[in-house]
């Protein structure tokens, strides 16, 4: 539950100011590696994104929907995941039986979910089983079944995970945090949806909805593996060239309210106080971006080191930041003393916004981010994504290209700018026991 649809943030580890000077000097030595040819066109209003990595034993691709919960109502909020996951047990060629022979005799694997912002039907296969794989993805994708049978047993997962993340601490701090935090913004409709909505949702209605995205506008598909420009369009042509156009357009999201700190506390009888505190974050398309990125990380330390390390506060606290068109960072900590752990974290924000951080730190962060970055990129999958997210989100998918040059070039004045512009007015959340909260500590966050 720490982390929904995370459509993409980079690991990072906690590691000593020693490693980070021997990261700064990989940084500086280790050569970039040739990036792989990118290439985009479009066949009948469909954009299309092509990687090609020459002789990789790989591909991997998903066709993306626009839109999110901004396509939703929160009477069916849900539906977009509930209709992308049972879309892919089925089609017209491929029944569930085949669908599941076919991929378990060439070991690729097909999916579909829906996060805030977009959907996906995505896949992997190898380069042998290509041909096959994306006949059955495509078939999955344009002509799903939903049979009655496959509905009800997507809807018992769905709920099943729904009512599991209810019961726990972790699940009512998110929720409580997205009603507190998205009430009247298009994100007040969970992409999950809820036990009631996802149980009142018929098979009619997923067909519906279904036909309803099926338009070329409304679509991005992204490929990763090795294949021509040329091949691939014949292939997305056959597959999606008579589908109709439409007139989807894009439209931006209004800002998230900030204007002041906030505390809604929860009462439930647990052993330990769960406490999240969100602020503003530069989405993915902002170039306070990577500034923030390194902030976040830096944060995510000094906050582990202070509550963890040195006053033993708390096993798990944590700073990170999501990666929403409309964006969000938090602090997060499980304290029997919450005064006190917040208090200390709060410290490590103020920090950061009255101090300059050393040159020599920030050039660490950013080899760590070297060595991360390219660990998390190793497969065809997590490339598919990273270029899907820029094009939906991050202002075109070129820009992902630049993200490690934009990584290197954040500097300490960055930091602190970053710092001072977003993290304040703090909105917090508490799971827990009222009593033990101090609400003018959690409040106290500058302005």
């Amino acid at each position: 539950m720490r982390s929904f649809f995370r459509i993409y943030t980079l690991s990072v580890l906690v590691i000593c100011f020693a490693a980070l000077a021997a990261l700064q000097t990989a940084a500086q030595t280790t050569p970039v590696p040739q990036t792989d040819p990118v290439t985009e066109f479009e066949v009948n209003g469909l954009k299309v994104i092509l990687k090609r990595r020459d002789s990789a034993p790989t591909f991997a691709g998903g066709l993306f929907f626009r839109g999110g919960v901004r396509n939703q109502t929160a009477d069916k909020a849900g539906i977009e995941n509930f209709a992308l996951a049972t879309a892919t047990e089925g089609g017209q060629k491929f029944s569930r039986q085949q669908v599941r022979r076919e991929l378990s005799r060439t070991g690729g694997s097909l999916g579909g979910a829906s996060s805030r912002d977009y959907g996906v039907i995505s896949f992997v296969s190898t380069r042998e089983s290509f041909d096959r794989i994306w006949d059955v993805f495509t078939d999955t994708a344009i002509s799903p079944t939903f049979a009655a049978a496959d509905v009800e047993r997507v809807r018992q997962q769905i709920i099943s995970g729904l009512r599991e993340s209810e019961t726990s601490p972790d699940g009512a701090l998110i929720a409580a945090q997205d009603r507190m935090l998205y009430s009247g913004h298009p994100y007040s409709v969970d992409p999950m949806g809820s036990i009631r909505t996802i149980g009142s949702i018929t098979a009619a209605d997923l067909k519906k909805y279904h036909a309803g995205m099926m338009q070329t506008s409304r679509m991005l598909l992204v490929i990763v593996g090795d294949i021509t420009p040329d091949e691939l369009k014949q292939k997305v042509t056959a597959s999606f060239g008579k589908l109709p156009v439409g007139t989807y357009k894009n439209e931006p999201l209004p800002a998230l309210d900030f204007s002041k700190g906030t505390v809604d506390i929860t009462q439930r009888d647990v052993q330990t106080n769960y406490v999240q505190g969100v602020f503003a974050a530069p989405s993915l398309s902002d170039p306070d971006y990577y500034a923030m990125k390194v902030a976040m990380t830096i944060l995510q330390q000094l906050v582990f080191d202070e509550v963890r390390v040195k006053r033993q506060l708390s096993y798990a606290p944590n700073a990170e930041m999501s990666n929403n068109a409309a964006n969000t960072a938090f602090i997060y900590v499980t304290a029997t003393d919450v005064d006190q752990s917040v208090r200390v974290m709060l410290e490590q924000i103020e920090m950061m916004r009255t101090r300059t951080t050393s040159d020599e730190f920030i050039n660490g962060m950013a080899g760590q981010f070297l060595t991360h970055y390219y660990l998390d990129q190793q497969t065809n999958a997590a490339q598919a994504k990273e270029i899907a997210q820029y094009e939906l989100i991050g202002g075109g998918w070129r820009n992902s290209a630049d993200f490690l040059k934009k990584m290197r070039e954040v500097k300490p004045a960055d930091i602190r700018r970053v710092a001072e512009k977003y993290m304040k007015n703090i909105r917090f959340v508490v799971v827990g026991n009222p009593e033990s909260v101090n609400k003018d500590v959690l409040l106290s966050s500058a302005k």
